[in-house]
């Protein structure tokens, strides 16, 4: 949590326009001045890849764009209790939500403007999440069986195509300019363990157990947002929405045939973002 207050911090400082801190030209909102009427065409002192701004200046398509912020587990089992067989084994589910405290998200890429009001993005990404300690997973041949989930972590990519709507009046910054945007892509994610592993306090073989594979898994999200200006060039703003990521790999070193058989199928996780975003246009 320390790193995430550290990020958004950082993005806060250098965007002090966004509480009134950049004076006045930073406030205009999303007018024509700043934020173009059109892309140009042939005969224009503008390249076909940049806008036509309303007093004549060219402005690129190109945005670079970033963002920090947290990742709230919402769905999806790690443990899954409810898919073991085997007669004494009475292991209940547990869930993202149970096994790992708030996740952190960081993200930094690209988008093109197609238009004024559209754009396609490309963006890559490191989404982890602390464990949240020892957890008692319930009984094994009459025996508690506890443990903790180690760390969770995945990087990958992300294309998109994000949608604005028309400017809205805003208290203290003018104006805001909300937007969705729907993104596919690819997460890697790393080997996932069961630490600390034990049987009626006594370790199970050296108490770390592999638990899902490490590989690459589908990831979609649906996003909503809005952003406001900072400069003719830059804008920051806040993002949610629903992130999904698929279901690892499992590992049947130890939870193959057996009492713990099928424990270690985990689910797609379901999360909420809430980031922190920051765009600059060349």
């Amino acid at each position: 949590m320390r790193k995430l207050l550290l990020g958004a911090a950082a993005i806060s400082l250098s965007g002090c326009s966004f509480l009134g801190l950049g004076g006045h030209g930073a406030h205009q909102g999303y007018n024509a001045p700043s934020y173009g009427t059109g892309y140009a065409s042939t005969g224009s002192k503008c390249s076909p890849s940049h806008a036509v701004l309303a007093n004549g200046n060219c402005l690129s398509r190109l945005n670079i764009e970033g963002g920090v912020g947290a990742s709230f587990h919402v769905g999806g089992d790690v443990v899954t209790g409810d898919k073991g067989t085997f007669p004494g084994t009475n292991v209940r589910n547990v869930s993202y939500e149970e096994a790992y405290d708030t996740g952190i998200r960081y993200e930094l890429g690209a988008s093109y403007a197609l238009s004024p009001n559209t754009k396609v993005s490309a963006t890559g990404f490191i989404d982890e999440a602390d464990s949240a300690g020892n957890l008692n997973f319930g009984t094994v041949g009459g025996a508690a069986f506890t443990g903790s989930m180690s760390d969770r972590k995945s990087t990958g990519l992300e294309l998109g195509l994000r949608k604005y709507f028309n400017p809205k009046s805003a208290p203290l910054v003018r104006s805001v300019r909300p937007y969705v945007e729907g993104r596919v892509g690819a997460a890697y994610q790393d080997a996932v363990f069961m630490e600390n592993a034990q049987l009626g306090g006594v370790n199970i073989g050296t108490g770390r157990l592999a638990f899902s594979d490490s590989g690459w898994v589908p990831s979609a999200a649906g996003l909503v947002g809005i952003e406001t200006p900072l400069t003719r060039y830059s804008t920051i703003g806040i993002e949610t929405g629903l992130r999904y990521t698929g279901a690892p790999e499992t590992n049947n070193t130890t939870f193959g045939p057996g009492p713990f058989q099928d424990l270690n199928d985990s689910e797609a996780h379901l999360s909420v973002p809430l980031m922190l975003r920051g765009r600059y246009r060349f």
